[in-house]
């Protein structure tokens, strides 16, 4: 624990200017994000998801963006897996993706909605013949017996579809995580950090500065 306590590194990067900032969450996260990419961050469209059950309860996992647009994040999963039934209960989520070595991080935070069944369809599809294999034959975040049983339900629907065309399944589509709050961090020298958050107000956008 020691070593973990005495970690240090010093975030020097330029800071965030309120004024200079996109008027909406959308332009300002695809900015930050193609520099991410153009500074060749592994795996640049990769976020944190975070749901809640019911009761409150969190969960998070790691999960791939699929989409961004005016309207949200659009990424894909198991309905039927835990983060599925987690919004089919608390249709709300926060998305978090953090670029290490440019000190950024972008939190959003918004209602959750499933994307059209026809979209679902035609990213499905172009998906690899693998993926899509593997999509259909795992029953995501239910017990299993052990690894022999679901390698099993692979090779029998690569039998059964041997071009990997398997249909998608029911319980497999998208969701939108809408632009309800955004908070773009910088990290600043002294842990003296910037955060600007976007929010609305009727059908405006307010940008303000966070305290770090």
């Amino acid at each position: 624990m020691d070593r973990i306590s005495s970690l240090r590194i010093e975030y020097e990067q330029e800071g965030l200017s309120r004024s200079e900032m996109a008027t909406d969450p959308y332009s300002e996260f695809l900015i930050w994000y193609e520099e991410a990419d153009a500074a060749g961050v592994h795996q640049v469209n990769a976020f944190v998801l975070s749901t809640a059950d019911v009761e409150g309860r969190p969960s998070a996992r790691a999960v791939l963006a699929k989409a961004v647009d005016e309207e949200g994040i659009i990424f894909y999963t198991n309905r039927l897996s835990r983060k599925g039934r987690e919004l089919a209960d608390n249709p709300h989520a926060a998305a978090t993706f953090l670029w290490l070595d440019l000190h950024r991080q972008i939190r959003v935070e918004g209602e959750v909605t499933p994307v059209a069944e026809t979209v679902a369809d035609e990213y499905f599809s172009s998906r690899p013949p693998g993926a899509r294999l593997g999509a259909a034959a795992s029953p995501q975040s239910s017990v299993v017996p052990d690894r022999a049983t679901l390698d099993q339900e692979f090779a029998e629907l690569e039998m059964r579809y041997p071009d990997g065309d398997v249909p998608r399944p029911d319980h497999w589509g998208g969701y939108r995580i809408s632009w309800g709050v955004a908070e773009f961090w910088q990290g600043r020298p002294n842990r003296f950090h910037d955060r600007i958050r976007y929010r609305k107000k009727d059908d405006a956008w307010i940008k303000e500065r966070l305290a770090p």
